[in-house]
This record gives C-alpha cells, structure tokens and sequence, in this order.
C-alpha cells in the first residue's frame, strides 16, 4: 500500500513540474465559469427582452394577426390601356417640347383648321375595328361622363395622386365610384370629334397630379418612377421661375437706363439753348450799351451845329 501511494505521488509531482499544466488548469477554470456566467445572464434576460421586444411592436402598431401586404400591391408597374395580343398600335405621340420637329409634327391634331398640341397617346388598329380599353393601373373611377368633342371619357384615379385618363370611348362598363384591378375592361375604342381623322381610335393620358406626362416613358415603370419625374419637373419650373425673375430685373432698369440717357441729350438740348439765348442777350445788350454811349455825342452835335448856326447868324 505504501508504495502504491509513493507512486501515485510521485506521478503528481512529475505532472506539477510540466510547464503547461497551470496555464492549462487555469483555461479550464476560467472557460468553465464564462459558460456558467452566460448562461445564467441567458436564462435571467429571456422574459425581460421578450416584454421589451412585446413593447417595440405595440408602439410601431404591429399586430401579428395581420396579413403582410404585397410589396407588388404597392407599386404597380403602369401597363399599356391595350391587350398585348391586340392590333393597335399608338398613332399620335405625346407632344414633346424637348423632341425633335418630325415627332413635334406628329404628335399634333387637326381640329376646326387649327393644330394643338396632343397632352396623350392615340391607339388605332389598321383594319380600323374595335379594341378593349384595359384599366393601365388598378383604382378608383372617379368620372363617366359624355363629352361633346372628346366622346365618352372615363377617368380613374390612382395612389400618389395619378391619374390616368381614357377617351373616345364606346361601350362603357364602368361606373364612378367603381373599383377597379389593372387589366379590367372599362370600354371598346370609339370614335370622336376631336380627332374624326382618327376613326375608330383611343386616347391615352397620364397625369401626375395636374401635369400631363408622356405615357411612352412610363410604360413598364413603377409608379414611383412617375413621383421622381414630378419631383424633377418642379425642380426645373422652380429653377425656370428663378432664372426668368433674374432676367427681368435688367429688363426692369434697362428702360431707366435708357430714360436717364434720354434726358441727357435733353440737358444738353438745354444747355445748348441756353447759350444762344445769353449770346443774345449779350447781343442785345451791347447795341443798348454803345447806343448809350453814342447818344450824348449825337446830343452834343447838334448842340454844337446850334451854337454855329446861332453865331453865324448874329454876325
């Protein structure tokens, strides 16, 4: 027994001695209180997290009952108000300002001998029939009504303040205060007297708030795309505003500038009127001076011619 015991000390001794058992002791110790520690701290702030989480979703209104709404739902990608499998094709373009004469050209129309400006898209078919007019985004209908140049209008509007307009209408199978989904048929193309040219036809208009936009460009778009554009195009009017109030400040002094070169000659008019008068004066004054002077000899003379004749006549 006792040399049992002498060995198994002697093993524990020779363990002490190796340089990497206390570090090693001491790594374990340390690990092993690190993971009671966290623990303890998990187990301790499971319920106080959850209420402090519970509290961020009722301030924010959140209710988990609730079905998530559609990302798609909320910005709709603005499609064309004519089925894809259709015939008709657009035949007068939006009036451009900033495009070049040829399609300044054709995006005019001919009424009563004038030429306006189109503010949409035509659509006609070759064969010259009828086409479904499909809602291009999804929304309310908020007028129906018969216009006496334009046809049947219908005019829904949208999310953001869009609006999108459809006229030269026939057919018509909605009613204001209608929802409708994008794609549905609101009426078949008709005629008008606006553009009789165009026969059997359909025009287009997109409005973002009060302003028409060139539908073309907003096709396959996100509506979002339509809020930049009126962000950017008041931008522009603002800095159209600016520069216009800028330029009519030197219109404003440019009269007065002048004014006060006009009154210049006036001076000089003056001056130069002025001149002859005081030359004239001193003309007029110096005949009046010798005349003074000449006087008392042309007195005196005949004073003397007096005398003479007195004299002669005495003797």
């Amino acid at each position: 027994m006792k040399e049992k015991n002498s060995v198994s000390k002697s093993k524990w001794k020779r363990l002490f001695r190796k340089k990497w058992f206390f570090p090693a002791l001491y790594l374990g110790i340390s690990a092993l209180l690190l993971t009671a520690v966290l623990w303890y701290q998990s187990g301790t702030n499971e319920p106080e997290q959850a209420e402090e989480d519970k509290g961020i979703f009722d301030s924010l209104g959140f209710n988990g009952d609730e079905e998530a709404t559609p990302v798609a739902e909320q910005d709709e990608v603005v499609k064309a108000p004519v089925a894809e499998d259709a015939e008709a094709t657009v035949v007068t373009k939006f009036y451009d300002h900033k495009a070049d004469s040829e399609a300044q050209e054709n995006a005019l129309v001919l009424y009563d001998n004038k030429y306006y400006q189109s503010t949409g898209v035509d659509y006609a078919a070759a064969d010259g029939e009828a086409f479904d007019v499909l809602a291009a985004l999804s929304g309310t209908v908020t007028e129906v009504k018969e216009d006496a140049l334009h046809g049947n209008v219908v005019q829904i509007e949208h999310k953001n303040g869009v609006v999108t307009y459809y006229a030269s209408l026939e057919d018509v199978k909605v009613e204001a205060g209608q929802e409708v989904k994008q794609g549905d048929v609101l009426a078949t193309a008709g005629q008008s007297l606006f553009a009789k040219d165009k026969a059997t036809h359909l025009h287009f208009e997109v409005l973002n708030g009060d302003t028409p936009v060139n539908p073309e460009s907003f096709f396959n778009q996100p509506v979002s795309k339509l809020q930049e554009a009126k962000t950017e195009t008041e931008a522009v009017q603002e800095d159209t505003a600016d520069t216009a109030g800028q330029n009519e400040q030197p219109k404003t002094d440019a009269p007065a500038e002048e004014n006060t070169d006009a009154e210049a000659p006036a001076e000089e008019n003056a001056d130069a009127e002025a001149t002859p008068a005081d030359e004239s004066g001193d003309t007029e004054e110096t005949p009046d001076a010798s005349d003074e002077e000449k006087s008392p000899e042309q007195d005196e003379q005949p004073e003397d011619e007096a005398t003479s004749s007195s004299s002669s006549a005495q003797t």
